[in-house]
């Protein structure tokens, strides 16, 4: 158990009266509260609370002991904010965890930048599909496109993809642009398959009030997507990207989009991820400050974009095939 973490837990349980509100207050899930209340309770031989349907009540023992908690609690933050303030010169090490684009297309560029600024810390950089991957046991910090699920970690949302449909000016000149989604039957559409094993071969597209979901099919499936940029680039068929990581090959007139009039959806959110005990940490403080910046500076950003997108259908099933559960499925 993590006594630090559990005492938070708790602190905040008895001040906001419910786990839900604990959970809010710390960016963690009701179970994960729970999970640690009840392993703090257990380790006392003591019931902190009374737990009934209007929420929590603390027993005279959970009182006691919150009284004693708090002044603890109080000193911690007081002793991390002297630190934190005189400190935005930070040293040590940070551990992160992202994805190959993510890392090539956003951080690389700008960690040297980074460094300068903070050149007595230094970064662990490790490349990671999922977060259940073997190098991301010792990750400090994930930022990860789409929806993970870790429900001991604060998780939030830094940026919003925005995805679209592209080709070589030479393959668009051989084959036409498609007018239409529904034209991408007759286009050889190269498929991305997900660090979940999911082909995603199933594009959808909304305009207005109109939304078209098309089956794709093309001669080439990856689930390296700089594989199928790179044969993108080369005239060998349509690819579906998202700007962040392609920026360059658009700018430069290389990628081509097609269908600008359609919202292309399923675009995944970007997430930061750490755990709860990190919160006040000024290496993850300074980090999160600096991936939110770059993200809002490249168009990404949470600010002005409204929701994150919602999870797919598809992803929320598991399916092989993202086309092989439709939106009509349950």
């Amino acid at each position: 158990m993590d006594k630090l973490r559990a005492l938070q837990y708790f602190v905040a349980a008895a001040e906001e009266g419910s786990l839900a509100g604990a959970g809010r207050r710390l960016g963690v899930t009701v179970p994960a509260v729970q999970k640690l209340v009840n392993a703090l309770e257990a380790s006392l031989s003591l019931r902190l609370f009374e737990r009934n349907a209007q929420g929590l009540q603390l027993t005279a023992s959970g009182e006691q002991y919150l009284e004693a908690c708090r002044p603890l609690l109080v000193e911690l933050d007081s002793i991390d904010d002297i630190v934190s303030r005189g400190e935005r010169r930070v040293a040590g090490v940070l551990v992160i965890g992202t994805h190959a684009q993510i890392a090539q297309h956003v951080l690389i560029p700008a960690l040297p930048g980074w460094h300068q600024r903070h050149p007595e810390l230094q970064i662990d950089l490790r490349i990671v599909g999922r977060m259940n991957d073997s190098d991301a046991a010792a990750v400090e910090v994930f930022v990860l496109p789409g929806w993970p699920e870790a429900e001991d970690l604060v998780h939030k949302r830094v940026g919003v993809s925005r995805s679209f449909i592209a080709a070589s000016p030479i393959y668009w000149r051989r084959h036409g642009l498609p007018q239409h989604p529904r034209d991408l039957h007759s286009h050889n559409c190269l498929i991305l398959r997900n660090p979940n094993g999911t082909l995603i071969d199933l594009w959808e597209f909304e305009r207005e009030k109109e939304k078209v979901a098309v089956s794709v099919n093309g001669w080439l499936t990856s689930n390296g997507r700089d594989v199928l940029l790179e044969a993108v680039l080369n005239g060998e068929g349509v690819g579906r990207f998202t700007h962040l990581t392609t920026r360059q090959y658009l700018g430069s007139g290389r990628l081509v989009p097609a269908l600008l009039d359609w919202e292309v959806l399923g675009a995944p959110p970007i997430n930061v991820l750490y755990r709860p005990s990190l919160r006040r940490n000024a290496r993850v403080r300074l980090f999160l400050e600096f991936v939110t910046a770059l993200l809002e500076e490249a168009g990404t950003g949470t600010t002005g974009h409204g929701d994150a997108p919602e999870r797919p259908h598809w992803h929320r099933r598991g399916a092989g095939r993202a086309s092989a559960v439709r939106r009509s499925d349950p």
